[in-house]
């Protein structure tokens, strides 16, 4: 059983790459039992969408190299 903390790791890491087939399903199990670990997913969801839409944003990890300059 994930604790909220691992939980947690899992949904960021699911921003970046897929996960494993027991990553995914032990993520189910606690989001399925935790309405605060629930919440959060919403969250980091709403996040990678919005930063998606960003026009700064790269578009895929495997852009060629441009990167955000602030001005």
């Amino acid at each position: 059983m994930l604790m909220c903390r691992e939980a947690t790791r899992l949904m960021s890491l699911k921003q970046d790459r897929a996960l494993t087939f027991r990553e995914r399903t032990a993520l189910r199990i606690h989001l399925s039992m935790c309405s605060a670990c629930r919440a959060c997913a919403r969250q980091f969801d709403l996040l990678h969408k919005i930063g998606e839409h960003h026009p700064a944003a790269p578009k895929s990890s495997t852009d060629s190299g441009s990167h955000y300059e602030p001005r």
